[in-house]
């Protein structure tokens, strides 16, 4: 419950930001719901006007014809401005929501991101953004109108019999019991609901992504069945949820006729002994009818706040993760660095009750070519996202020519290193704006130089428009080999002083990754280069090669010296080549 106040709260405070639009939608409410509630009072005036055949006052019944058209005419245009009003606001406040979790998205560290399922991610902020819109819409435009339209006839009923308008107010709570009763039974179940759809979203996203691995081993039928038990658990969430907000309406309702048959009778026995006219009892009636309906309308509204408030519940959470700890408030800006890299007694671990690197010692000259191999999971990318500032040492240090890089920017350090990653990455867009990413003002030349480098220019220039052929998100309309290519360009074309290269060449036929040893030997020359790789014919030529097991350097030497020690790099180096 206490979190449950604390999301309207919050909400309350981003709405805040529009008090302007609140308050004009509040005074279209009070004007729209004014002129419905005169209505049924020139309705009296009207009937009262006629008091049998041939004894209609036609003269005055005119006058409050063109009272009432007035009247319909001005409820119609406030009622749409007011909802006008209450869309800008909604939709403002959705931006803003939507805005604030994206931003905080790029601040989390990347420890969030590893532990938890891009889909889940991406429905907050999507999927559960959308239906708090829903929510939020239906309660301004239902909610204003509802309360000042309860006020209001109540006002109205007391002004013309206030004992039977005591009637009305004493059974009024019944519903308003009823429909609390049953919100937080509600509540509970559209909870539910946005976790397991947010569940259902990230196996959907993974299935998609992946739809060739999945059948390339056979697994299609796992995933169906995975994805029936979470869309059967999604079933049962939602039809509850929909039963509860369902009975909602039909429990208001029938306490809401209790109301109008109670004012129906009081109101009969008021006009046959002359405490009321027939008029005046139809307006009495149509008030009773006015203030029953707010409460099915508020009720359908609680029900979809009650959804709303468990989809923002959610993205505040997402809002509400500790961010990346920020850079220092003496931070120094790493211009052009030298290239010497240090790794003082490092200690770290993704949890902390299993280790992975503990007491490594590394010392990098500038211009040096380091090269890092083991087995799978002994720490080689680990390193790389300690260099990079990805995640923070446990203990000990690393340092860039001498200065602790938590006493950087990030931006600055990041801005030193040139990274190619196996798993590459490419935006929706064109070729030139894929190879200019790191630097946009890059002049044509520039990028064709670099494609030429990286040995691409020859495929693009055989694309449909060349370097601006348009490819798809992720370069899918492109081949692995091709994609790694136009990643190669991308550092190619900024050249930083350090260089990061993670099973680079990992999607490339051998031919062409003669070529990019080539150029990737021109590429680091004067440039210190950390090279990750599983094929070890690949780092031959580095100056120094690092041998991890368990998170440990085992070994350390160069290419001929590791192997004159028919030690782990000489096992793991025959092994790969004992067919040939």
């Amino acid at each position: 419950m206490q979190k449950h106040k604390s999301t309207i709260k919050r909400i309350l405070a981003y709405i805040g930001h529009y008090k302007w639009g609140v308050l004009a939608s509040l005074v279209l409410a009070a004007i729209t719901v004014a002129s419905t509630l005169y209505l049924p009072v020139l309705i009296g005036y009207a009937v009262d006007c006629i008091v049998s055949a041939g004894h209609v006052d036609f003269t005055k019944l005119t006058g409050i014809l063109g009272k009432m058209a007035v009247m319909i005419a001005i409820t119609a245009i406030s009622q749409w401005l007011m909802n006008h009003i209450n869309n800008v606001i909604t939709y403002r406040v959705v931006k803003d929501i939507r805005t604030k979790a994206f931003d905080h998205l790029e601040i989390l560290p990347l420890k969030y991101i590893d532990s938890h399922p891009s889909g889940d991610v991406v429905s907050r902020i999507i999927a559960d953004i959308d239906q708090f819109s829903e929510g939020l819409l239906m309660g301004f435009t239902q909610l204003f109108t509802g309360v000042i339209t309860i006020l209001g006839t109540l006002g109205f009923m007391f002004s013309i019999n206030p004992l039977i308008a005591t009637v009305v107010v004493c059974v009024t709570p019944v519903s308003l019991v009823v429909a609390s009763f049953i919100a937080k039974k509600t509540y509970v179940m559209f909870k539910a609901q946005s976790e397991t759809r947010g569940e259902l979203t990230s196996l959907v996203d993974e299935m998609l992504g992946n739809q060739k691995v999945v059948q390339a081993f056979g697994h299609e039928d796992e995933a169906q069945e995975s994805f029936e038990e979470i869309n059967e658990r999604l079933r049962g969430y939602s039809l509850k949820a929909i039963f509860f907000s369902s009975i909602t309406n039909p429990a208001t309702r029938f306490v809401n006729s209790l109301v109008y048959a109670s004012v129906g009778v009081a109101g009969a026995f008021a006009a046959v002994r002359g405490y009321l006219s027939v008029g005046q009892l139809s307006s009495f009636l149509s008030y009773a009818n006015q203030y029953t309906k707010p409460f099915n309308e508020i009720s359908g509204v609680v029900t979809e706040l009650q959804n709303a408030l468990a989809s923002a519940a959610r993205v505040f959470a997402l809002i509400d993760e500790e961010p990346i700890t920020p850079d220092d408030a003496d931070a120094v800006d790493l211009k052009q660095a030298e290239g010497s890299v240090e790794l003082d007694h490092v200690n770290f671990s993704y949890v902390p009750e299993k280790s992975l690197i503990e007491d490594f010692n590394l010392s990098v000259k500038p211009g040096q070519r380091i090269a890092i191999v083991g087995p799978t999971g002994c720490g080689k990318s680990t390193v790389i996202n300690l260099l990079m500032r990805f995640y923070d040492v446990k203990s000990g240090a690393v340092r860039v020519d001498g200065n602790d890089v938590r006493h950087m920017t990030r931006r600055s350090l990041r801005a030193n290193y040139g990274m190619v990653l196996q798993e590459t990455w490419l935006k929706s867009g064109t070729i030139r704006d894929n190879i200019a990413y790191g630097k946009p003002d890059a002049t044509d030349e520039e990028i064709i130089r670099a494609a030429k480098e990286a040995h691409a220019h020859s495929f693009i220039k055989r694309m449909p428009e060349g370097y601006n052929t348009v490819i798809t998100e992720d370069g899918g309309n492109l081949s692995q080999g091709q994609k790694q290519l136009l990643c190669i360009a991308r550092v190619m074309l900024c050249l930083p002083p350090m260089l990061i290269l993670d099973e680079a060449t990992s999607s490339i036929d051998t031919r062409t990754e003669i070529r990019i040893q080539k150029a990737f030997a021109t590429m680091m020359k004067g440039r210190t280069s950390f090279i990750v790789a599983h094929r070890l014919s690949t780092i031959r030529e580095a100056d120094v090669i690092l041998v991890m097991r368990d998170g440990h350097i085992i070994e350390q030497g160069n290419h001929e010296s590791l192997l004159a020690k028919n030690g782990f790099y000489a096992q793991l180096y025959n092994s790969q080549f004992a067919a040939s």
